[in-house]
Parts: structure tokens; C-alpha cells; sequence
């Protein structure tokens, strides 16, 4: 019976996901039913911003699907509530899902396979990067909202008085970082993010690192691998230096407010935070592409981004599924999510993003086209990334090595070693192949 649980469990990795198939009963939903009424209510979880906007204009344009929306918290807290109604059969029937957390859904159960009914849009839509973050075991399980596409927003005014170049590669952001700190020396280029290793992990994919892989039955875990150790290298040098900040978020925060620190990495969709929490220094900021390793071949990668699936309990995939892909995929929905300015979201699919600048001010970045930017950083993301299951024991292990970073008993390198052997015994724990 063990091994059986284990092969359930790998389910994601390969031949893999009979027990998603087998829990979700292979259907396609009670809609066809002779008795079906003629209009179909489903329910629909999230904690994205503006998803009550999206849900009360598809509602306005569709007489057939009716979607009653709840608010959710995000994080651990809106996964484990997913996972409790969906043992206590009361999920809702559309879930949202996070790229990195798709793979432990998956080994919960939590998720019906909708491969027949998306995967062909999936494939004629969506770049290969963000195909690869939905697709697993052949099969592919949700349908992609955005592309967190990693950018560089930066004070282009203080660039520009300290007649700085904004820098293309990170050789040239080391050698910007020093220029910074020499024209004012309460200034640093960027902070570095005590608690939030999420652009830290993305940095890594950014270089070409591949932490997860599937070989035949089992999980292979490459953490600690030669690309990780020179992006660790490169950011514990610019720390000893004294280049980048090292001090708590909120300071941090402070310090941006002052115009001490010039520079944030992130995902694209970070435009709305940053406009939202520094509105006094708007036209001052602008967006432009994250340095990259190499300036003959610059690449990109993902932080964050959110995708919609049906939930195994639900009874009304096909409903569920009309809602998904217009949220996702049409203009209207696109616009329906960011026409309240509380989103700055990259759509996944590239032609959304010319209707997601037309609904976003660009007052806050002096007129820029950001859009145009995250368009083009999506466009060289690099491929072959995949997530494994328990990212976030990988997130938080990472965020427990950084606290001896940042204390000076440890160094950058070392982080990996020990959060690869805890990931690895973690899986294994579950019934996990890993190695």
C-alpha cells in the first residue's frame, strides 16, 4: 500500500498523474446533464487584486455562467483552505494557483486535469516558459493570468544627475553600485532582501540554473548547483563591499522615500506597489531591462505569477473553464482586472499586453511605455525551469540561511547546501521520490 502512495504521489513526475486523474474522476463535469439549468452558478477563490472587478463584469456580459466570488488570503494560509474544502468536498470550483505552487497541488490532489479542454490554447498562446509552468506529466493542469517577467525599475533621475549609465550587464551594475555609493554616500544602487527570497531564486533561473527536474519516477534536486554558486558569489560581494543595502524591508522602504536607494529587481507586476507606496516621486522612476550575465544573449525570468484551475471536487468543469479562459485570454477580462489601476498585472499572453498598457497611468513613470519593457524581458525568459514540490520549505529554508547571512556567520554560497538535503528528506518524507 506504501508503494502504491508513493507512485501516486510521483504522479507528478512522469507517468505520474494517475491519482489527480483518478480523484477527479476523469469527467468533464455535470454541465452536459439533461437537467441542466439554464443558468450555471459556480464559485471562484482568490486573493489577486481586482479579482471582484473581473468576476462582476463577466457577470454583466454572460447570461449562462453566473461566478460568485470569495476573498481568500494568500499564501500558506489560501492553500490550506483550498486543501480543507476540497477534503471537506466544498472547494470552490475555479482555484487560483501560484506557478511555484502548482506541483504540491498536485501531489494533494486538489486539482481536476482540464488537458483536454486547454491544452491546445495553452500551446497556441502561451510562450514556451510559462507552457512549462502549467504542464506537467504530459498534462496540463491550469491556465496562466501573468508573467511576472523580472525588470529593472530605477531612479532615472538620480541616474541621471550622477551622470551614471544605467547598467546592462551586472558587471556594469557592480561598477554602477560604486558610482552610487561615491556620489552620495547615504546611497546604495538596491537593498538586499533580508526576508523575501523570492527575487533571489529567480536571479538563479535568470543565470541558467535548473533546481528541479524529473527523471523517470523521481525528482531530481540541482539547488546547489555552478550557476547558483556565481550568482551567490556576485551578490555576497557587492554585501561585503557595502554596496547594497542590509537592513529590514520597512527600512528599506524608508530609504526609497529618501532617494537612498535607486534601484528595485522584480517582477513586473511590482509597478503598481511601487507607484502606490512612493506617489510623491512620481516621474522619477523608470523601467528597463534586469542586467543580464552575458550581453550578447540577455535573458529574463519569472518572479511570482498566478494561473486558475478547477478544483477536483467540483462538479461544473465546463463552466468553470468559460470563466478561466475569459479572464485569461480575452481582451475584456485582461481589461476588466486592471481598468481599477489597483493591478499592474503582465498578462502571459504577449499581444495582452498592449490592452494592459492602455488601462495602466503611466504618470508615476514619466509616460513610459513600462509595458513595452516587460513585453520584451518576457520574450527572453529562459526556458527549462520547472518547480518542485515543497517550494515553500524552499522559500522559507533559504530565508532561514539568509538571517546567518545577514549576521556574518555564514556567506551566500553556503545557503544552498543544507536547503537542497532538507528539500530532498523532506519529499522523501512524503513518499516522494527524490534525489
Amino acid at each position: 500500500m506504501k508503494r502504491r502512495s508513493m507512485k501516486a504521489a510521483v504522479a507528478l513526475a512522469g507517468a505520474m498523474v494517475s491519482m489527480a486523474l483518478v480523484a477527479s474522476g476523469c469527467s468533464k463535469g455535470s454541465d452536459d446533464s439533461g437537467d441542466k439549468p439554464a443558468v450555471t452558478e459556480i464559485t471562484f477563490w482568490s486573493w489577486l487584486r481586482a479579482s471582484q472587478e473581473v468576476t462582476d463584469a463577466f457577470n454583466k456580459t454572460h447570461t449562462d455562467v453566473q461566478v460568485k466570488f470569495e476573498q481568500i488570503p494568500g499564501g500558506a494560509d489560501g492553500y490550506g483552505k483550498l486543501t480543507n474544502a476540497v477534503k471537506a468536498d466544498n472547494a470552490p470550483d475555479v482555484a487560483t494557483v501560484e506557478y511555484a505552487m502548482l506541483p504540491d497541488m498536485l501531489a494533494q490532489g486538489n486539482l481536476q486535469d482540464v488537458s483536454g479542454d486547454i491544452s491546445e490554447l495553452v500551446k497556441s498562446k502561451y510562450p514556451a516558459p510559462i507552457q512549462e509552468l502549467v504542464t506537467l506529466g504530459g498534462k496540463t493542469w491550469t491556465v496562466p493570468l501573468d508573467a511576472g517577467a523580472m525588470v529593472m525599475f530605477y531612479r532615472k533621475d538620480l541616474f541621471e544627475q550622477a551622470k551614471i549609465a544605467v547598467p546592462k550587464t551586472w558587471d556594469e551594475f557592480k561598477a554602477a553600485a560604486e558610482k552610487v555609493k561615491k556620489a552620495n554616500p547615504k546611497a546604495r544602487i538596491t537593498d538586499w532582501n533580508q526576508t523575501d527570497s523570492a527575487n533571489f531564486v529567480s536571479l538563479n533561473w535568470q543565470a541558467g540554473a535548473k533546481w528541479f527536474d524529473i527523471q523517470g519516477d523521481s525528482w531530481k534536486v540541482s539547488i546547489d548547483s555552478p550557476e547558483s554558486q556565481q550568482v551567490a558569489a556576485y551578490w555576497q560581494d557587492l554585501i561585503a563591499k557595502d554596496l547594497v543595502t542590509n537592513i529590514p524591508a520597512e527600512e528599506v522602504q524608508k530609504r526609497k522615500a529618501a532617494g537612498e536607494v535607486w534601484v528595485q529587481l522584480g517582477g513586473a507586476w511590482a509597478a503598481g506597489g511601487l507607484k502606490a507606496g512612493l506617489p510623491d516621486q512620481a516621474g522619477k522612476w523608470a523601467s528597463t531591462a534586469l542586467p543580464s550575465w552575458d550581453a550578447a544573449a540577455p535573458a529574463s525570468a519569472m518572479v511570482g505569477g498566478s494561473s486558475f484551475g478547477v478544483s477536483k471536487t467540483s462538479k461544473k468543469k465546463d463552466a468553470a473553464i468559460k470563466f478561466i479562459t475569459w479572464m485569461t485570454t480575452t481582451p475584456e477580462g485582461i481589461q476588466a482586472r486592471l481598468a481599477s489601476g489597483a493591478s499592474s498585472t503582465l498578462p502571459a499572453i504577449p499581444e495582452l499586453a498592449d490592452v494592459a498598457a492602455k488601462n495602466f497611468d503611466t504618470k508615476f513613470f514619466g509616460g513610459q511605455d513600462i509595458y513595452a519593457v516587460a513585453k520584451a524581458s518576457e520574450a527572453i525568459i529562459r526556458t527549462g525551469w520547472r518547480w518542485g514540490p515543497g517550494m515553500r520549505n524552499v522559500f522559507d529554508g533559504l530565508g532561514e540561511q539568509f538571517k546567518q547571512v545577514n549576521t556574518g556567520k555564514a556567506q551566500l554560497p553556503a545557503v544552498y547546501g543544507p536547503v537542497q538535503a532538507k528539500t530532498i528528506e523532506d519529499l522523501k518524507g512524503r513518499g516522494i521520490n527524490a534525489s
